[in-house]
């Protein structure tokens, strides 16, 4: 059944190739708007395997992200669903692709652990009419189903905003913690804390990247604050390079540092709970996307609908003041 799918898509495309030149949603202006259906969808009848490719298990997000996956999956009993760890290795994610392919999966669920490096193996299932959903981080190019995350130019502006509005109202140097340079996230979450401070007094004296992890997050944080000890405050990429910055703030006799991070994950050792105890300033709650690719591989597959090119997820701010109370909602749902 899935050969059939995949062979139907692929002459499709093939037929698109003659007609146009290109390959289905790769035309131009067709990076936004609706993606197909998946083509010969067996509907309710079928059953369909899934390939859900990691950058990695090191961040407590993306164990959340497979755990989301996995517990919505099991609520679809077309579906299985194979997992890989591609442990920060580009190389190794491709290959982990590549294997999915050759193991015949109906849909592929990726977080790229870089843009760049992950384009073409995304690319490649796309053209097999393999249906491709992009959890969180982006890859280059249009050449995938749907991209399902939140926007991260918005988050990175509404915590420069926290910090002009509540931390420095009357101005005052920042150090930053940056993720993975080459993920889309890291970019765009510090682009976007650019534009919230503009025109607000606040200059980021310093920045490192901490490739997201909290252990490199503690050493580039305390090399931060010994390059720059007029530093009144902190804007971390994620949570967990928050708490390690933590750490390296007390270290350095800076316990009362304000620090804010991202993620909010609503677990114990998460964002929320490291609000609600004080450790951090505030954090903002960032979807991982897993029960959203879960439904929208659903549709595809199953209920031979069509999705949305861009599927973005909501966010909010948790600060101490209703910290436990989105705790408690979160976990309601």
């Amino acid at each position: 059944m899935s050969g059939i799918i995949r062979g139907g898509a692929v002459l499709a495309g093939l037929a698109l190739v003659a007609a146009c030149g290109t390959t289905h949603e790769n035309a131009p202006g067709a990076s936004s708007g609706t993606a197909p259906a998946a083509k010969q969808c067996h509907g309710p009848s079928g059953k369909y395997k899934i390939g859900m490719s990691q950058a990695n298990l090191a961040e407590p997000y993306r164990v959340r992200m497979d755990d989301d996956v996995r517990k919505t999956a099991a609520g679809v009993s077309q579906f299985s669903v194979s997992y890989a760890d591609a442990a920060q290795d580009n190389a190794k994610q491709v290959e982990q692709v590549n294997t999915f392919l050759t193991q015949g999966i109906d849909l592929l669920i990726i977080s790229p652990n870089e843009a760049t490096p992950l384009t073409s193996v995304v690319k490649k299932a796309y053209d097999q009419g393999i249906p491709v959903l992009v959890l969180d981080r982006k890859v280059d190019g249009d050449g995938y189903t749907s991209f399902i995350g939140a926007d991260n130019v918005d988050i990175g502006r509404q915590a420069g905003k926290f910090f002009a509005d509540k931390l420095l109202p009357h101005g005052g140097n920042v150090v930053e913690l940056k993720g993975l340079a080459g993920s889309t996230p890291a970019k765009e979450r510090s682009d976007g804390f650019n534009q919230g401070i503009t025109d607000r007094n606040i200059t980021v004296v310093g920045s490192a990247d901490a490739d997201w992890l909290r252990d490199k997050g503690q050493q580039q944080a305390d090399a931060l604050l010994k390059a720059h000890p007029d530093a009144q405050a902190m804007f971390s990429e994620n949570d967990p390079m928050a708490e390690g910055a933590r750490i390296a703030a007390q270290n350095a006799g800076r316990g009362d540092l304000p620090i804010v991070g991202i993620d909010g994950l609503p677990v114990p050792e998460g964002g929320i709970k490291a609000v609600e105890a004080g450790r951090l300033s505030a954090t903002f709650i960032y979807p991982t996307g897993g029960k959203e690719a879960v439904a929208a591989a659903k549709k595809l597959l199953v209920d031979c609908q069509t999705v949305p090119k861009t599927q973005t997820l909501p966010t909010r701010l948790v600060t101490r003041d209703n910290a436990a109370q989105v705790y408690a909602e979160l976990n309601r749902s």
